[in-house]
């Protein structure tokens, strides 16, 4: 599949999941900032660094939306393999 296929799909999904995706710069912080989820007003954010390759960006996403139940969810096969591949990763350092 296309990287940039599949990253629009995951950010489809995240959308249908009122999972707000934002693409920032994190090199300006004064501390470092890495690439990730939070709470917000009690809604998810996942932060993504507007400097990573789409394959690194497909990983973050996949990697939030992973925690939620998608099994009533009709995804293309190659996108639920990059989500289900993340749930059996194990947590980067």
């Amino acid at each position: 599949m296309v990287e940039a296929t599949a990253l629009r799909q995951l950010e489809q999904l995240a959308d249908q999941l009122d999972v707000k995706v934002l693409y920032e710069n994190l090199d300006r912080q004064e501390f470092v900032v890495r690439s990730g989820t939070c709470t917000l007003r009690g809604r998810l954010v996942v932060i993504i660094d507007q400097h990573l390759t789409p394959g690194d960006r497909i990983q973050v996403l996949a990697d939030c939306l992973s925690r939620f139940d998608l099994s009533t969810i009709y995804l293309i096969p190659a996108v639920r393999e990059l989500i289900d591949a993340r749930r059996t990763a194990p947590p980067a350092a």
